[in-house]
């Protein structure tokens, strides 16, 4: 059995991966962290990082940007694997993660599931088979998430950049009068409402056609089951930071 230690055990993608592990035949919950403590019948959740002892074979975190140091610290204080979850870090934060995936093996996605990953690939590749066309991207989530845009959005925005040589750059909304569109801009537009798990469009407008891509999650444990599957690959990896591409067998 994979013993996992889950951080962000009581929020909601916590609890729904707690409940995957409880169903799964390869893993069993070592213990949780969170911002409150309490003792389950299997396992114990901590406020305190430094209060948890009991040995992982591998931490899954699906808290906030907030706990990276603490999280990136038990990694690195019992030589444990990471796969991190959240989402919300900025260029300080992803240098981090670098750093310490030198000493340990760490996988870090803004989205672990099969088909948004799929999605980034093929939005990737129409950014430069449509070369000309102008890209909007779409991001809609539920009314408790906290960062905008969403992770999933950023990695969908640097994939189209990447295929037409870094050379775009993303607005964030629009509002009021300005001039004729920049072709090299990417609007990224952000919806915060009721219980949405996540729904992801990006828009390739040209001449007279458009094209679009999308990806609506039905149940968040689409991104419970992409975050188990890196746990099991990377647990005999050698350090580093894994694409999620590698694991989810998404080629270029």
């Amino acid at each position: 059995m994979i013993r996992v230690l889950v951080s962000g055990a009581t929020g909601a993608m916590g609890e729904v991966l707690i409940d995957l592990i409880k169903k799964s035949e390869d893993f069993k919950v070592s213990a949780g962290f969170s911002k409150e403590d309490k003792v389950c019948d299997e396992f114990t959740i901590y406020s305190d990082i430094k209060k948890i002892k009991e040995k992982s074979d591998v931490i899954i975190d699906f808290s906030s940007k907030d706990s990276l140091d603490s999280i990136l610290s038990l990694a690195l204080d019992k030589n444990i694997p990471l796969v991190i979850a959240s989402t919300g870090f900025d260029d300080k934060d992803l240098e981090k993660i670098k750093k310490a995936s030198e000493k340990v093996p760490i996988v870090q996605s803004g989205n672990f599931s099969l088909g948004v990953n799929v999605m980034v690939y093929v939005s990737k590749l129409l950014s430069k088979l449509l070369d000309g066309f102008e890209i909007e991207i779409i991001e809609a989530h539920h009314n408790k998430k906290r960062d905008a845009p969403s992770g999933t959005a950023n990695i969908l925005f640097d994939a189209v950049n990447e295929a037409r040589d870094n050379k775009l750059s993303k607005l964030y909304g629009r509002e009021g009068f300005s001039d004729s569109r920049n072709p090299n801009e990417v609007g990224i537009h952000s919806l915060r409402a009721g219980s949405i798990n996540g729904d992801h469009e990006v828009v390739f407008a040209g001449l007279d056609e458009v094209v679009s891509i999308s990806h609506h999650a039905q149940s968040k444990k689409i991104f419970a089951i992409g975050a188990l599957k890196a746990a099991k690959y990377i647990l005999d990896k050698e350090n580093g930071l894994i694409d999620i591409k590698e694991i989810l067998n998404i080629g270029e």
